[in-house]
């Protein structure tokens, strides 16, 4: 260790300088991708500088960044496409397949359905309540006007206005596109499919059956209705802007928290109405079924029949080399700085970069998962994996919470005595003539999302192989302990009550 005084402002400083013989310098790393991590990656940013890794991302689109990976031009990517599937979709990823690639979670995160409306009498809405199968609809042109009886039923009888709906999307390539396209077609399968069909050779690509787009038309008889934009920032201004009156659009939940956009409460698989918040991302991650490279497949996520769970959540993955461990792993980086960053980086990702999660609109990781970072490293490194525990990682998940913000706020219609937490209006609500809510509403009337499960062989732009399994344990643990799993229990217990323990013996020793 090397000491010196140093004056600043008059004021004489000790400086500390810690050197490791033989360390390594840290080489700056680079990224590009997915824009549903884009939040989340600002915040891991500005910690790893705050402890002097450098590291620098840029959020584009999850195909951008898989190909980029892949011709090199980028040391890591961040996606929610998979490779297999953006080849299926036409999206490349061939040059990532050569270069070898693991996936690695870095986050819980949730697709929000924002929106721009006025009511009958010109009042901005902050309260709309849709179904799964009715915001499937919309998005597959099923639904074109807010008027229309399913959107009616679904907000206590009370109409909005006769206008037609636009719909807002990303231009060109997106995995945030793949991941909502994905849920639309497990919410509306029949409208879905007349969806593609209409489309297919307009922009969307030539879909084989089974895989999901990963684009929206640009031309055809659907693309009038749609207004695409760069990329999720500007999506969630405009709409929050109120300069595209009267849209809907789909966007990572962070951005809406950013700007302040209205996002829809969504039908889940119990019939309750939730947002995006952290413990309902948390609640619907607990049904994510895991493959073994750690790919997710979200049928049940979609499903899910907890009363807390939002249905549209996902993980987001970090892509980046590995020298083992995976049947896709073709070396390393070659440089040992390199490899020292992106090391040092994810183990601030799946610890202390947690820590604000909740507040901007993710969920953070469960023990697993951030433990999943310390394997991935390893497969970088050849090293052993760092064993997480409640004593060296900051994640609050493994301290029994999931942060600052998880809580979702109370619904604004329920709260007004408007509907019932199922979504059915009070008696005396004022419903309208057409489908009742208990018609438009929940998994036992019509909401065809729990009776429709995908083929073991379906492929997802969203993220999939064709030749996946369940894994076991898969994504947030069933087990107790508020959705953590036992094992994270058992670990709590014993950092809190050991040293207790061994306080006691040595008292008693003393004593005798």
């Amino acid at each position: 260790m090397i000491r010196r005084l140093a004056a600043l402002g008059g004021v004489t400083v000790l400086l500390s300088l810690v050197i490791t013989p033989g360390a390594a310098a840290l080489t700056r790393i680079t990224g590009s991708g997915s824009s549903y991590v884009g939040p989340a990656m600002n915040d891991w940013q500005n910690g790893a500088t705050s402890r002097g890794i450098p590291v620098n991302y840029s959020a584009t689109n999850s195909p951008a960044g898989v190909n980029q990976y892949g011709d090199r031009t980028v040391d890591f990517g961040g996606t929610e496409a998979e490779v297999s599937s953006l080849i299926a979709a036409g999206g490349g990823g061939l040059s990532a397949q050569t270069r070898g690639y693991q996936y690695v979670p870095d986050v819980a995160g949730a697709v929000a359905v924002m929106y721009n409306v006025k009511d009958q009498g010109g009042k901005r809405v902050d309260y709309l309540h849709l179904t799964r199968e009715v915001i499937g609809r919309i998005f597959s042109r099923d639904i074109t006007r807010w008027n229309d009886q399913a959107i009616t039923a679904t907000n206590g009888g009370k109409p909005l206005p006769d206008q037609p709906i636009t719909l807002v999307g990303r231009t060109g390539q997106s995995g945030t596109t793949a991941l909502f396209y994905d849920f639309i077609a497990h919410a509306a399968p029949d409208a879905y499919k007349r969806f593609v069909a209409r489309n297919v050779g307009n922009g969307m690509g030539n879909l084989p059956a089974g895989v999901r787009p990963i684009q929206l038309p640009g031309q055809g008889p659907d693309a009038e209705w749609y207004r695409l934009l760069a990329d999720s920032d500007q999506i969630a201004k405009s709409v929050g802007s109120g300069s595209i009156p009267f849209s809907i659009a789909y966007d990572e939940f962070a951005y809406a928290q950013l700007y302040k956009v209205p996002t829809a409460w969504v039908q889940n698989g119990a019939s309750q109405y939730t947002q995006p918040y952290a413990e309902n991302i948390a609640a619907a991650l607990k049904h994510a079924e895991l493959r073994p490279d750690l790919s997710q497949k979200l049928d049940k996520v979609y499903s899910n029949t907890d009363p807390k769970s939002y249905p549209i959540s996902a993980y987001s993955y970090v892509m980046m080399p590995c020298t083992s461990g995976r049947d896709t792993c073709r070396g390393g980086y070659g440089d040992q700085g390199k490899t020292d960053t992106i090391t040092a980086f994810l183990e601030h990702v799946a610890c202390d970069g947690q820590v604000n999660m909740a507040r901007i609109g993710y969920s953070p990781l469960p023990p697993n998962l951030s433990q999943e970072i310390m394997n991935s490293n390893a497969r970088l490194s050849g090293k052993p994996a760092k064993q997480l525990n409640p004593g060296n990682c900051g994640n609050p998940t493994f301290h029994g919470s999931l942060g600052a913000g998880a809580a979702s706020p109370p619904d604004p219609l329920v709260t007004a005595g408007i509907i019932n937490p199922d979504g059915k209006p009070k008696t005396g609500a004022g419903a309208t003539a057409g489908p009742s809510a208990a018609q438009s509403a929940g998994p036992a009337s019509g909401d065809k999302t729990a009776t429709t499960a995908a083929s073991p062989d379906e492929e997802s732009a969203g993220g999939g192989s064709k030749n996946w399994r369940e894994a076991s344990p898969a994504a947030y643990d069933e087990g107790g302990f508020g959705g953590f799993g036992g094992w994270a229990a058992l670990v709590l217990f014993v950092a809190i009550v050991a040293p207790l323990v061994v306080r006691g013996v040595i008292r008693k020793v003393r004593g005798s």
